[in-house]
């Protein structure tokens, strides 16, 4: 018989048919009640989860469809991949320092002020006015929205055994699959209609009400002890992590990749890296445990899934840069083509988790999770002008089952592996080698598609086209935000119409050749992405398995 049965029975007999004494009657209450209260806390909190987590995948999901259109509309396409890139170094640095601090001061204080500084970065962000202004807002968005899916995954690993965290995590994909669903189609309208802006608006009551029920259902901690914070060791990995993302940011695109600015940078992220582990194996609560490091089943999935991240950005940013720009959908319809990927992507979380709650077995999930998606990432080296919507939805399907099963396993193995003392550091320390894949992979993909574009574009313009055309209209080409934009669009035909009766023939042309050029860039993305999916499948296959049964 279950605890609210008995309670039930208990609370349906009464007190004088026991003949009890009132100083039972009142004690046995008591226990009652104190039942109920934590029943009813522990129901809040598990809602609280579910709220904070809709929240960091709402903000993601509107945010990866609209983004091409946020950086035409303020001019910073060249620098495309920087708002991604550059967020994502703050991801890593949050989600690495709050899971640390989650653990020395209580998972409820760390979430609230991740949830402070997504909605002061989301406020900022609906008032941007230029490229770089947003991209620091994004940073403060990041800093808070980042963090939150670790924390809630180490909140549920507070709450449950681990032969009941798969199952929960699984029904955590229930929600951001309803983000995933709605998230690319809503993020189009915003920017088809009232404006991108609304998008960040639109953030502040989720949040608002996620934090409610945050401060009403999380206990605070208890155990009140001085904890020494490693600050030396922060800044060191803040710096290291910087450098190294700029260093990538600039190569091949600000300077050439031997040029001393960027071999400069990556030798002083080197050394500080060597400087950070250094510090972190002499600190008395190191923010990246060297014990967590040691690990061999956390190793390998945290280098698989760093270099996984060039698949996953390939797909979430540049596939709708390839709708948007190359095949000139509107943003509503791109959204309508990536939901298939975005909804898979979040849902297939559910089964997997419920599978491996039912099998206490997880290498086969991973295994197929990362081959799939390989697979993916070769599939999409054929998408061109030609490729039939049918074609596109069908990629855009499998690989979102392929992706979809993996970050469920990820967070799951990763705690599996660890104690329970080092839960919120090992979740934290995962998510930050996934958020410096994150970074890295944008930066080096950007620099080599914004070089390709280019180099495509100089070797397919016609040479009429060429001599038709100003230097000034020819420079102003090399950016594809044009085909972005519609009044960019509109202003360069304006100028081209001055040719007289074969300007239009010549504005044909051009936008063809951008498209194609464009095509050439994105199809260089997917292959380097296939080839680090393939070395991340190749790691995973080394992964050892954990009897979940005798693991407490």
């Amino acid at each position: 018989m279950n605890t609210e049965k008995l309670i039930t029975k208990i609370n349906s007999m009464t007190f004088k048919s026991l003949s009890i004494p009132s100083s039972r009657k009142s004690a046995i209450s008591s226990v009652m009640d104190v039942h109920r209260t934590k029943e009813k806390l522990r129901f809040i909190g598990i809602a609280a989860i579910f709220a904070t987590y809709f929240i960091s995948f709402y903000s993601s999901s509107l945010m990866n469809n609209a983004l091409p259109r946020i950086s035409a509309d303020l001019d910073g396409m060249q620098y495309y991949s920087w708002a991604i890139a550059i967020p994502a170094l703050s991801t890593a640095f949050a989600t690495l320092i709050f899971g640390k601090l989650s653990d020395m001061f209580g998972r409820k204080k760390i979430l609230l002020t991740a949830l402070g500084f997504m909605m002061a970065g989301a406020i900022f962000c609906a008032i941007s006015m230029s490229f770089p202004f947003l991209v620091v807002a994004l940073c403060m968005v990041s800093l808070g929205a980042g963090s939150l899916m670790p924390l809630c995954f180490s909140v549920l690993g507070d709450i449950f055994p681990p032969t009941e965290r798969g199952k929960w995590a699984g029904f955590l994909s229930i929600t951001s699959g309803f983000t995933a669903f709605i998230g690319p189609t809503l993020a189009g309208w915003f920017v088809d209609n009232p404006g991108w802006r609304f998008i960040y608006w639109s953030h502040i009551p989720f949040i608002l009400v996620a934090g409610v029920l945050i401060a009403a259902g999380l206990p605070s901690k208890s155990e009140q002890h001085q904890h020494k914070i490693d600050i030396l060791g922060s800044l060191c990995v803040a710096l290291a992590s910087a450098s190294l993302i700029i260093a990538f940011s600039w190569a091949g695109s600000t300077h050439p990749w031997l040029s001393f600015p960027v071999l400069g940078l990556l030798g002083v992220s080197t050394i500080l890296w060597i400087v950070f582990f250094r510090i972190e194996a002499r600190a008395a609560e190191p923010m990246l445990d060297p014990k967590v490091l040691s690990n061999r089943i956390f190793l390998i999935a945290a280098v698989a899934a760093l270099l996984s991240m060039f698949g996953s950005i390939t797909l979430n940013f540049y596939f709708p840069l390839f709708l948007q720009g190359v095949k000139q959908t509107t943003a509503i319809l791109s959204g309508k083509l990536l939901t298939p990927f975005t909804a898979l992507c979040s849902l297939m979380g559910l089964p997997a988790g419920l599978i491996l709650t039912k099998t206490k077995r997880y290498k086969w999930i991973y295994i197929t999770g990362y081959a799939m998606l390989a697979v993916g990432m070769l599939a999409g080296v054929t998408l061109s002008l030609q490729t039939p919507i049918p074609l596109i939805l069908a990629v855009s399907a499998w690989a979102g089952v392929g992706l979809g099963l993996i970050p469920t396993i990820n967070a799951l193995v990763v705690q599996y592996a660890v104690p329970k003392r080092l839960l919120g550091a090992a979740t934290g320390s995962f998510y930050f080698f996934l958020m410096m894949g994150r970074a890295i992979a944008p930066a080096i993909m950007g620099s080599l598609i914004n070089s390709t574009y280019r180099k495509n574009l100089a070797a397919s313009l016609p040479a009429e086209v060429k001599t038709s055309l100003s230097t000034s209209v020819l420079g102003s080409v090399n950016n594809p935000r044009i085909l972005l934009s519609a009044n960019s669009l509109a202003d360069l035909q304006a100028k081209i119409s001055l040719l007289g009766i074969k300007g239009l023939y010549v504005f044909n042309q051009l936008i063809m050749a951008m498209r194609k050029a464009l095509e050439g860039g994105i199809r260089q993305l997917f292959i380097i992405s296939g080839i680090f999916m393939f070395v991340s499948l190749a790691l995973i296959l080394l992964i050892p398995e954990i009897c979940l049964e005798n693991k407490e």
